[in-house]
């Protein structure tokens, strides 16, 4: 049986080490669960955080900077709208530095019932902004509609768990789920998923969907002023916010924190020096990041995801292993990350990343670059024609550009296109795509948008349907055994590239930007990202400037 584990409040000041045998984010280093004061809101400044003040903070058209709705059962856009999701609902287990889980609107977690059993206690005396309380009932609302809706982030079980987990509030303050295996990564795989952000259960019934997805009630740190979907949130401070600053006084920090979409990096730039934003999330294109730091305060967050050019196996052209042996030998990585990102990021075979649990960087029977090889190929096939996919992101497009170029010059025709977010997810669902360009991992595999996410057989994601591969990936994350766990994944990923399911270039690594004397953890500090940014815990956010 797994042990308890309990959080002290906010305001503590001694530290709780997990065993490496609790969860996935104690797997293969040792992490503290609760270390030090969690309000590391000052790292990186000289003064301390004052309280008022407003914040706008810029999110990149095509990402984050887009949201069809903020109600979390029904929003398409999932992990990409996190921020707004952070500031409004809170989470239940937040995200710190060096990957350590933080208590917020749940106070610990235990695992029994020979580990399929999930309980997670609650803090209580907290309500959400409309005044009703948060508790128990209020969560296993949120996560059985959370189950039966569109929401496009919420857990996904192993096909063993072929009938619903059982959800069950085991007193005011505490919750369980039950299912049908092991999931070590569960309380790791709360961030950016639908079930880390708890929704009023009156404001819904009251409003009706549609309405609360345009003003949602959460119990998190800001409460929603106005909304204008892909263009600009506005929120204001919630004055029932339950956490208190070090001093005592009431968090948040900042009276006031909106949200404005901007084009992209260089637009973000010019925005940021006229002052019409403080801050702007994930600047992916390296070569701005010098001008970013002649005026601003970049932080370089660790990357998490490799880019994955992702082959759909399911129809032509690559069905046939030689087609996608051919991708393999036709992509020079090493000159895609000279020309574009001038060696920053490390080159990869696997869908892990330096700043992951279970790193490897080189895979046995990984295929790697020899344009020779390729050509050939492409001559035995006949030719080789598709289309190479990605979301409207300039650095992405410039990345399938480039990729285009090199696959070219072996002989493939190949036709480019992009989408915004909510375009790229109707692709990927309606399964016609044949290759994408797109990230696949997380600091730990079995979380966001990981291995699972675009290699299990039964996501909408992936290009790949393999049983074999199936039982490597779940079994990974179906044990509490570290050295189990590193093994099943080594092998999944020689099996991926003795298959060639899809060739890994280099971890994406965003960087974030703040005004001077404007800091949040994970704005101004590096925190470990969920999918492409880090969750910025908005209740320390603050604007001395």
């Amino acid at each position: 049986m797994i042990p308890k584990i309990s959080f002290r409040p906010k305001t503590r000041t001694s530290a709780l080490r997990l065993s490496s045998v609790l969860v996935a984010t104690a797997l293969a280093v040792s992490l503290a669960a609760c270390g030090g004061n969690s309000n590391n809101s000052n790292s990186g400044t000289s003064s301390a955080p004052k309280h008022g003040g407003s914040l706008t903070v810029l999110e990149g058209q095509g990402f984050a900077g887009e949201w069809p709705g903020l109600d979390p059962a029904t929003d398409t856009d999932g992990a990409a709208n996190q921020s707004f999701m952070d500031s409004i609902y809170g989470q239940l287990f937040e995200l710190g530095a060096g990957g350590k889980t933080i208590p917020d609107l749940a106070t610990g977690y235990s695992f029994t019932n020979n580990n399929e059993t999930i309980n997670i206690t609650l803090r209580q005396g907290v309500k959400f902004s409309d005044g009703t309380p948060f508790n128990a009932a209020a969560v296993v609302y949120n996560w059985q509609r959370d189950l039966t809706a569109t929401c496009t982030c919420k857990p996904v079980f192993a096909p063993t768990q072929t009938t619903p987990p059982v959800i069950t509030a085991t007193g005011p303050y505490s919750v369980s789920i039950t299912l049908k295996y092991v999931d070590a990564p569960f309380i790791a795989g709360l961030q950016g998923n639908v079930f880390n952000w708890i929704a009023s259960p009156t404001a819904i019934k009251n409003m009706g969907e549609t309405q609360f997805a345009k003003t949602p009630v959460g119990a998190g740190p800001f409460t929603v002023v106005t909304d204008t979907p892909d263009s600009e949130l506005v929120l204001k401070a919630n004055p029932l916010y339950w956490e208190k600053a070090p001093d005592g006084s009431k968090l948040p920090y900042l009276s006031s924190l909106t949200f404005k979409t901007v084009a992209g990096d260089e637009q973000a730039l010019t925005a940021m020096k006229a002052g019409s934003g403080q801050a702007y999330e994930g600047i992916s294109t390296t070569a701005l990041v010098p001008a970013f730091r002649k005026s601003f305060t970049v932080t370089a967050e660790p990357g998490t995801s490799p880019y994955d050019i992702q082959l759909n196996t399911k129809i032509p052209p690559f069905n046939n292993i030689k087609a996608r042996e051919a991708i393999y030998y036709a992509t020079d990585a090493a000159l895609l990350d000279k020309s574009l990102f001038n060696d920053t990021m490390p080159v990869g075979q696997s869908f892990t990343s330096p700043a992951d649990l279970f790193y490897e960087q080189n895979v046995p029977g990984y295929i790697n670059y020899d344009l020779s090889k390729a050509k050939a190929l492409v001559q035995q096939l006949g030719g080789l024609s598709f289309q190479l996919g990605t979301i409207q992101v300039p650095t992405a497009i410039a990345m399938d550009e480039a990729i285009q170029t090199e696959w070219q010059a072996a002989g493939m025709k190949v036709s480019l296109m992009d989408w915004p977010l909510t375009g790229l997810i109707g692709a990927f669902q309606a399964g016609h795509w044949e290759s994408m360009l797109q990230t696949a991992g997380a600091y730990d595999p079995a979380i966001g948008v990981g291995l699972c996410f675009r290699f299990c057989s039964n996501f909408p994601f992936s290009g790949v349907h393999d049983a074999h591969l199936d039982t490597l990936i779940l079994g990974a994350a179906a044990t509490v055994n570290a050295a189990t766990r590193k093994s099943l994944y080594d092998q999944a990923a020689a099996y991926i590239a003795k298959n060639a399911y899809g060739p890994f270039l280099f971890s994406i690594a965003g960087f974030n930007v703040a005004a001077h004397g404007v800091g949040a953890p994970g704005l101004t500090t590096a925190i470990p990202s969920t999918v492409v940014n880090p969750g910025i815990l908005w209740q320390y956010a603050y604007n001395n400037g």
